[in-house]
């Protein structure tokens, strides 16, 4: 979970936000929490969306079926504004990183976790498909791991945009190649046997680390979900013939969701869950999330309500100059006004101002010269009064697929001021004049490139690691990164796959510049295939060994100049 970035709510209807949980092709969903004390995930749907009348429509009746879901494995929808300048709903908090998420950092689950989440996973399904629902994008990422069990979210609303004018200028689709079902691909539609093919994906998926379809491209992925037989890995015994009966090409042959649970969990999933059904790391790491949560719950007390929450632009500025304070206790900024009536458990001691972006014409003279500038990775300007020490400033955060929370390294934050934020290294005044940040490693030395031109062989094959930004402030998920063979410079070298805190991904290009022995330098620049919350700008990325392990740098400051140790992971 990030902070929360300046140019997104403070609250949206009567949830006050805590941070940002991270984006998808639907909207953005963040953490938040009701005036009764309830941890709530709050998804907030994507502007082009809110324009699509038709998206409206559905969105409605889908929050309405989806109201209905009340089953236990489910996260509940307990409230949504489908009216809203932005529609939005709100679903049950479950705290636990996503199938995808736990798969990846700690491999695959063992037998007994892996037939307990497929046991609440079909029961799930079985009470879904009885109220006449499908769910239709079952997949890894939206499986939740926690300590009462998985929890599969999006019910239903993911069928909003399914035929809106959006869903054809977006290119979003329902369902992700994989582990749709061969009659959703061939838009025979979708029944509940559909979601039993995305179930039985899932487990394979949960029990080998790798899904029972691969490819390199969407196309592919669809062709052989369609045309070949899956491939089960080292999955054996009963769990091998249900996980190969789940993937029947004929939705007809596959088993009901009842059976499914019967057949992994004969006395139900409840008594496995309750004995212990996550492995120790996945049942520590949880634990240090519920911290997490209450620490920063602990914080936003102290910090005072929030304010009420208005429209606001995601494509908008992160950050700008803001002018002097109006009398609803926020500022107006560049490009920005401000919605800040309070919650009603607090007056104007508890609000806090939410800068929602308005019309250009609403941006106030420069700012003043700097008074002070506080320490840290983030240059501030103030223009006005400062008040050091009150915890209500909000610092920008970007990435390659989240954007980076900064506020962190704010030491002094600003109260009904002026103020801009020159907020990565070399953004500003002191860069290099192009906005790179100087923390390109030493060259290396006394070393000569490859035979050749080639790639060394030390570097070939597929690394994965814990990546971070800020000089290690920030989280930013797991990277992936392959690199291949090239004949020259300039040639495609390799991709980095960006993984996020929810499972959602981001690809970077890597052209070679050079490889020696020492180093090896590329540019990275988006992939065209990327969604919209993907950084789409060129940067450098450099590889050096360390031992047997490769440490990724990059000059990349609108994404906090990500850092990543790798171990290889295949040859």
């Amino acid at each position: 979970m990030h902070p929360l970035e300046p140019d997104e709510p403070a609250a949206v209807g009567p949830y006050r936000l805590l941070g940002r949980l991270g984006s998808g092709g639907m909207g953005r969903v963040y953490v938040g929490r009701s005036a009764g004390g309830r941890t709530v995930a709050v998804k907030v749907v994507h502007p082009h969306f809110a324009l699509d009348e038709e998206f409206r429509a559905r969105f409605r009746r889908e929050v309405d079926a989806a109201r209905r879901v009340g089953g236990q494995w489910t996260a509940p929808v307990l409230d949504a504004d489908p009216e809203a300048a932005l529609p939005w709903v709100a679903t049950g908090y479950a705290a636990g990183p996503s199938l995808t998420e736990a798969v990846r950092d700690a491999g695959p689950l063992p037998e007994h976790s892996a037939r307990v989440l497929g046991a609440g996973l079909a029961e799930a399904l079985a009470h879904v498909h009885a109220l006449g629902l499908v769910h239709r994008d079952v997949k890894p990422s939206n499986v939740l791991l926690t300590l009462d069990g998985p929890r599969l979210i999006d019910f239903g609303i993911a069928r909003a945009t399914d035929g809106t004018a959006s869903l054809t200028s977006t290119g979003v689709s329902i369902g992700s190649p994989g582990y749709m079902a061969p009659e959703q691909i061939l838009g025979k539609g979708a029944t509940g046997a559909a979601d039993v093919f995305s179930l039985g994906a899932s487990l394979v998926y949960a029990a080998t680390g790798e899904p029972p379809f691969a490819g390199d491209t969407s196309a592919a992925l669809l062709y052989k979900v369609v045309h070949e037989e899956p491939d089960l890995g080292a999955l054996s015994g009963e769990l091998r013939d249900l996980a190969a009966a789940c993937l029947a090409k004929d939705a007809a042959a596959r088993p009901a969701p009842a059976e499914v649970a019967r057949r992994l969990a004969p006395e139900g999933a409840a008594p496995l869950v309750a004995a212990g059904w996550l492995p120790g790391p996945l049942v520590e790491r949880v634990s240090r999330s519920a911290v997490r949560l209450l620490d920063l719950e602990a914080e936003e007390d102290g910090a005072g309500g929030a304010a009420a929450s208005g429209p606001v632009s995601f494509a908008g500025p992160a950050v700008g100059v803001f002018g002097p304070p109006d009398a609803s206790y926020g500022a107006g900024g560049a490009g920005a006004a401000v919605s800040s009536a309070p919650l009603p458990r607090g007056g104007p001691a508890d609000a806090r101002p939410s800068p929602v972006p308005s019309s250009p014409a609403a941006a106030p003279p420069a700012a003043a010269p700097p008074a002070a500038t506080p320490p840290g990775k983030v240059s501030l300007s103030v223009a006005a009064t400062t008040a050091p020490g009150t915890p209500d400033g909000r610092g920008r955060r970007v990435s390659c697929t989240v954007a980076l929370a900064v506020a962190g390294a704010l030491a002094a934050v600003l109260v009904g001021s002026a103020f801009l934020f020159d907020v990565l290294p070399g953004s500003g005044a002191g860069g290099d004049g192009d906005g790179s940040a100087g923390k390109r490693p030493p060259a290396a030395t006394g070393d000569a490139p490859a035979a050749d031109g080639l790639v060394p062989k030390s570097y070939l094959g597929k690394w994965r690691g814990k990546a971070a930004a800020q000089d290690g402030l920030v989280a930013l998920g797991t990277f992936d990164v392959t690199i291949g063979q090239v004949a020259k410079a300039g040639e495609r070298v390799g991709t980095v796959t960006q993984t996020d805190l929810i499972g959602g991904t981001c690809v970077d290009v890597l052209t070679l510049t050079s490889a020696t022995e020492k180093q090896l330098t590329a540019k990275a620049v988006g992939a065209k295939s990327n969604g919209g919350g993907c950084s789409q700008t060129a940067h450098t990325v450099w590889l050096r060994p360390v031992g047997t392990e490769l440490q990724y740098t990059s000059e990349d400051p609108k994404a906090g100049d990500p850092e990543a140790r790798l171990r290889r992971v295949r040859g």
